[in-house]
């Protein structure tokens, strides 16, 4: 049985079937959100994107791309840059189909959460910023 393809023929999220990712996840998705990246440039971008405020080590970020592959949210994709041989290539990743998808539930979803942040007061509003 092949685990990685079982797991890409999970049903996309939907309000019955949310997304289950954590923060570095969401993180990397939003650094593949513009085409694909390699490791380094993905953690370049998540500190770039956060003003510093949010940093993902190597095991994090390693942990994470490998977990995101198996389940289908985002692939390898091959880019040979000059004299690069196998043993020293960079991996470059982009989202899938069904990464999009589950990122942009999961923006909605935190979309939706800091309305209501701002709704009660913990936030201030657009227009006051």
């Amino acid at each position: 049985m092949d685990i990685a393809a079982e797991h890409r023929k999970s049903p996309l999220p939907s309000p019955e079937n949310p997304p289950s990712i954590t923060p570095a996840v969401f993180q990397i998705m939003v650094a593949l959100a513009e085409g694909g990246l390699h490791g380094y440039g993905v953690m370049q971008d998540v500190e770039r994107v956060t003003n510093g405020t949010a940093r993902l080590g190597p095991g994090t970020l390693y942990r994470s791309i490998q977990r995101m592959l198996v389940d289908g949210m985002i692939e390898e994709i091959e880019i040979a840059l000059g004299d690069e041989t196998d043993a020293d290539r960079r991996r470059y990743y982009r989202l899938t189909p069904k990464g999009l998808s589950v990122a942009k539930a999961e923006a909605q979803r935190l979309a939706d959460l800091v309305d209501a942040a701002r709704a009660r007061g913990l936030l201030p509003t657009r227009s006051s910023r």
